[in-house]
């Protein structure tokens, strides 16, 4: 059975509203989780929000929450790309920050894995590729943030 959520935490040395704007902004959006161009964002529950992937083409994703600076959340199709995301077919994604010392403690949870109507190999891959790719695009996230001027 695939577990149904991907859980990273890291430690950002950088104050919680800097680390919101590179979460949640369209240039800065793009430059860690794109293919370096702005993102698409219309940053409001329901908006709707398309990273460029380059090779994985164009990711379509719409917000759920935005709860500025702390909590940022939105759902994206797992299936293939430019799919938008719809029961069956996404998982959520969930930023929560919260102050750490003189730095920002991110929290990611992405979720849904289990409701993924897809076959279990497939819903298993996909857990897999995603929290790899967590790992990665969270310490690139990381790298970005405090490599910002002040």
């Amino acid at each position: 059975m695939v577990a149904d959520s991907i859980e990273r935490e890291i430690v950002i040395a950088a104050p919680v509203d800097r680390v919101w704007e590179v979460l949640t902004q369209a240039e800065f959006l793009g430059a860690w989780f794109g293919s370096g161009g702005p993102a698409e964002i219309d940053l409001r529950p329901g908006g709707r929000m398309v990273f460029d992937h380059g090779v994985h083409g164009a990711l379509p994703a719409r917000i759920e929450r935005v709860e500025r600076p702390r909590v940022f959340s939105y759902r994206w199709s797992q299936g293939a790309a430019g799919e938008h995301p719809g029961d069956g077919n996404a998982t959520l994604v969930e930023f929560t920050l919260n102050p750490d010392g003189k730095g920002t403690r991110l929290r990611m949870v992405e979720s849904g894995f289990a409701d993924l109507v897809m076959p279990e190999e497939d819903r298993r891959a996909r857990h897999e590729q995603n929290g790899a790719g967590w790992t990665r695009k969270l310490a690139e996230l990381q790298q970005h943030t405090e490599q910002l001027p002040v």
